[in-house]
């Protein structure tokens, strides 16, 4: 079957949708190739009506570059390391993923020194409450909203720099009743504070957007307290805004490809609970150093 192409249906005017490709088992240059134009074009694409092993999720993952170790190793899957479990479901008393992926807006490891690529995050079980999807994912396209800021804006935040983490973020999200295990000694080490430009460039287009992420970023550099809060509000308050923003009703066998150079996303959370099970795997390919 050939590959169909459509719009994702959004104000903000990017996503696409691929009907008819069979990733588990078509390893042709031509399908991978269509993907990954349409991912730098679009910036969002969910490849519809997947059945995959995590072998051939892992193995078309790898196409995009190398795979990236998860600090959070326990919500691995088993015997499947480059699978981050995404899930609310309980077995033996314990989570067997991480059911508050991000509420917050962010990019996927924004706060590595060399930041995830693109993200594929594979949909095995989605909660229907009440005839609907839930647990959608938002999308925001930091390009667009960086480029609708006033010029003023832009002159003023284009060689700013901010401290980018995990800690903070993670530790905050415990104490706000997210069922998270307590980060260990070894993943905090491998997880220090790193400082990026809070305007990136695309490696592959060029275009600057917005990398200062809500979740993960804790403050402007070489800026007082007070200045660098008035800044970051702005550029959260311009990412979130929903001209630029599209929003991700899942269905099962959903593999959604996004881009984290040109995107922020969050989950939502909250709006369904067991009995209701979600259980998605993700895996993330590394990226350039930001500049």
């Amino acid at each position: 079957m050939p590959l169909t192409v459509h719009p994702l249906a959004n104000d903000a005017g990017f996503g696409v949708e691929i009907i008819g490709a069979d990733l588990g088992h078509d390893k042709s240059d031509e399908v991978f190739g269509a993907i990954e134009d349409a991912l730098h074009e679009h910036l969002v694409v969910v490849v519809r009506d997947q059945k995959l092993s995590p072998e051939q999720h892992i193995a078309f993952s790898r196409r995009f570059g190398v795979l990236a170790d998860h600090v959070l190793s326990p919500y691995a899957l088993p015997g499947h390391p480059e699978i981050y479990v995404v899930s609310n479901i309980i077995e033996n008393g314990k989570p067997i993923g991480v059911a508050d992926a991000g509420p917050k807006w962010h990019s996927d490891f924004c706060y590595r020194a060399r930041p995830s690529r693109c993200s594929l995050l594979y949909a095995l079980e989605v909660p229907v409450v009440d005839g609907e999807p839930r647990g959608d994912t938002h999308f925001s396209n930091t390009i667009a909203a960086y480029e609708a800021l006033p010029e003023g804006t832009r002159k003023r935040i284009d060689s700013l720099k901010a401290v980018y983490g995990l800690m903070h973020s993670y530790e905050q999200r415990i104490k706000g009743g997210a069922n998270l295990l307590p980060l260990t000694e070894e993943q905090k080490a491998k997880a220090p504070d790193v400082v990026h430009p809070v305007v990136r460039t695309h490696p592959y287009s060029g275009r600057r957007g917005i990398f200062a992420c809500e979740l993960n970023t804790s403050h402007v550099v070489g800026v007082s307290a007070d200045e660098s809060k008035a800044i970051l509000d702005e550029l959260y308050a311009q990412v979130a805004h929903p001209k630029f923003t599209y929003r991700h009703k899942w269905r099962t066998g959903d593999l959604l490809i996004w881009d984290n150079v040109a995107t922020q996303h969050r989950a939502n959370s909250k709006d369904y609970e067991l009995p209701h099970r979600r259980r998605m795997h993700r895996t993330t390919v590394r990226g350039h150093a930001v500049f």
